[in-house]
């Protein structure tokens, strides 16, 4: 299970919101349904998402690699025209079961650089991901928040997801997409570890920083349905689903809603906190 601190990064999609906390404007966008392209720019870390209109524009481009992170039997029944479908987890590692040693972790530089290049992504499309954010666990972000590590920084997050491009009438499709072409390679960087917070200093600052579980309620309170090794949440976590930060339609409430969130929980912007 992926960990970070808010001054270093983000964690799934849920980081990625919570960056604008660390620096929430006085400008507002509006909750109610609209057409218009919504404007990024009122978010510190809006250049981590780009608009359903964007994305529209650019499907049939050969400098777009779409991405699809929703279970597989939601990705054969509807999809963007384009899409590929890759699942939660593509670019970690899943040997074993959950719980075991090294599952879930981030392939190593070298597997990475394979898959990407096997799904035709390079340094320079256009690369986006998204899912039906209300249907699964923000695999989108995980997956942004993961080559971040590796430094890419031609990823993008479909904001509203499927719930968003549908609503605004944009098609979707069963079709099957033809298996993509594999790029001419990919340049990674080393991983950078200040995107994670260890096990290690989770339990030694223990009582000292904020600990937020992004789960569930029922995961927070022990239920192992989605897959859990052990039931329950670290001690002295406090609950906050991560999907709070959205509006009905899917696309990002305003810094302000974010910010008066976080205060409920007694989380300052002058905090250190940790979501998992």
């Amino acid at each position: 299970m992926g960990i970070s601190k808010k001054k270093r990064g983000f964690l799934l999609f849920l980081i990625l919101i919570l960056g604008l906390f660390s620096g929430c404007q006085t400008q507002t966008t509006k909750a109610a349904v609209r057409t218009e392209e919504i404007d990024l720019s009122v978010y510190p870390k809006g250049e981590y998402f780009i608009t359903a209109q964007e994305v529209k524009e650019l499907i049939g481009r050969d400098d777009l690699v779409l991405l699809d992170c929703n279970k597989p039997d939601l990705y054969e029944k509807e999809h963007i025209k384009g899409a590929i479908g890759i699942g939660f987890h593509a670019f970690s590692n899943k040997v074993g079961k959950p719980g075991d040693l090294g599952w879930g972790t981030l392939k190593s530089k070298e597997d990475l650089a394979d898959k990407l290049v096997e799904l035709g992504i390079d340094n320079q499309k256009t690369v986006v991901f998204y899912s039906n954010v209300f249907k699964g666990p923000g695999a989108d972000g995980r997956a942004v928040w993961q080559l971040s590590q590796a430094g890419m920084d031609n990823v993008k997050i479909l904001l509203g997801g499927t719930t968003y491009w549908k609503e605004l009438g944009y098609e979707m499709t069963s079709d099957l997409t033809e298996t993509p072409v594999a790029s001419d390679g990919v340049i990674l960087k080393d991983y950078d570890s200040s995107f994670c917070a260890s096990k290690e200093s989770i339990f030694n600052n223990l009582g000292q920083e904020f600990l937020l579980d992004v789960r569930t309620e029922k995961e927070y309170k022990g239920s192992q349905n989605a897959g859990e090794p052990r039931g329950g949440h670290i001690a002295g976590a406090d609950h906050l689903l991560w999907t709070d930060f959205l509006e009905e339609n899917g696309v990002l409430k305003s810094p302000q809603a974010i910010e008066s969130i976080m205060t409920s929980l007694n989380v300052s912007k002058d905090d250190d906190f940790t979501l998992y």
